[in-house]
């Protein structure tokens, strides 16, 4: 399993420069609030996701004053060998990945080579927001699991930014709508039953995980929504053509999809108070640790950004418990109290690393 020896950040967010040996079990990250915890998790997850978890743009990313960052990283690979991976990302939003000093030859070929899983108190945007943010959470996780499923959504967007292309056109032909339509409709078959089978995956251990946060106390659900339910996109783009015209950009398809999140059959975003809200989201991402373990043969690095806001002590200290009681992979945990957190890890392993905090300036100190 991939596990992460050094990173190397430069001009990322508020961290200047920063060069950070990690222990290969648990890695406990203290310090204030607005001191940098949570930039140096993002490097992390930048580095296995090229993209950051937090900014949908990387303007946001560089250092104030300057107009790039880079992010390397020595991971410890398969049969104890190494690789180095390194991105850059320049100002103009030009992105180059290097792994051992050669260029992927796309960006995308990466995803899914360092499996990452982040818990951070901005997944309540998931339970609030529209079904932006929840379609992004089961994009991010099918792509990591399944380049097939990456490559079927790169197919299916492209089709789709130049279908709502044609539709701007006031002399589109009816013809190349028609083609496009029977294109689209084939990668959205595949990407809807690869949704549909992870929902029916996940349910499950959602379950178990928020069973053992809440004491069973409530059931809770995911429930997959689609206009695929209304039968094939080619039939309902087409039946959607006049619609189209008058928006002049495609008004059905799998970038629609919903997945709503349900407690006792009733939608968490209006019935669930905000700790249930907290309980179901780390149920859910936990979940998502589990699968992705069970579908690597190996558990991903698992990040959990101020998991202690979240929930309580007795019920972070049940939870790491669960995660590290087998086969449990790299980890990387923040917290504002270092006591807090020492508290729990030290009696769940002795290879542990503490990290201090201040001002994007990060020093290994005494467990």
């Amino acid at each position: 399993m991939p596990t992460l020896k050094k990173i190397v950040v430069q001009n990322f967010r508020n961290i200047e420069f920063q060069e950070l040996e990690f222990s290969p079990n648990v890695n406990c990250i203290s310090g204030g609030n607005g001191e940098g915890k949570t930039n140096l998790l993002d490097a992390i997850h930048y580095l296995s996701m090229t993209k950051s978890a937090f900014s949908t743009t990387d303007k946001f990313n560089f250092r104030h004053g300057t107009d790039s960052f880079t992010i390397a990283g020595t991971y410890a690979m398969e049969n104890s060998l190494e690789s180095k991976f390194a991105i850059s990302v320049s100002a103009s939003g030009e992105k180059k990945l290097k792994r051992d000093d050669k260029f992927y030859k796309a960006v995308s070929e990466h995803i899914g080579v360092l499996p990452i899983v982040l818990v951070s108190p901005s997944d309540s945007s998931m339970v609030s927001e529209s079904g932006d943010e929840r379609r992004r959470f089961v994009n991010a996780m099918l792509s990591q699991m399944s380049k097939e499923y990456l490559s079927d959504m790169q197919q299916y967007n492209r089709l789709l930014q130049q279908r709502n292309k044609l539709l701007k056109d006031s002399a589109w032909d009816d013809m190349l709508l028609s083609t496009f339509d029977a294109r689209m409709s084939i990668y959205a078959d595949r990407i809807s039953a690869r949704r549909r089978k992870l929902v029916d995956s996940l349910t499950p251990i959602i379950q178990d995980y928020y069973h053992e946060l809440s004491d069973g106390k409530e059931e809770v659900s995911i429930e997959y929504k689609t206009d695929l339910e209304k039968g094939s996109l080619e039939d309902i783009l087409k039946g959607c053509r006049e619609k189209d015209a008058i928006f002049k950009y495609t008004t059905a398809g799998i970038q629609r999809d919903d997945f709503i999140f349900s407690m006792n059959g009733f939608p968490i975003r209006r019935c669930g108070s905000q700790g249930q809200q907290k309980s179901f989201l780390v149920s859910l991402k936990f979940a998502q640790y589990e699968l992705m373990k069970q579908s690597y043969g190996y558990a991903p690095i698992l990040l959990l950004d101020d998991l202690f806001d979240k929930l309580d002590m007795g019920r972070v200290s049940n939870l790491l418990s669960m995660v590290a009681g087998s086969d449990f992979g790299q980890i990387f945990l923040t917290d504002s109290n270092k006591v807090r957190m020492s508290s729990i890890v030290d009696g769940l392993t002795e290879d542990r690393s503490y990290i201090d905090t201040a001002a994007g300036t990060f020093r290994k100190i005494e467990g």
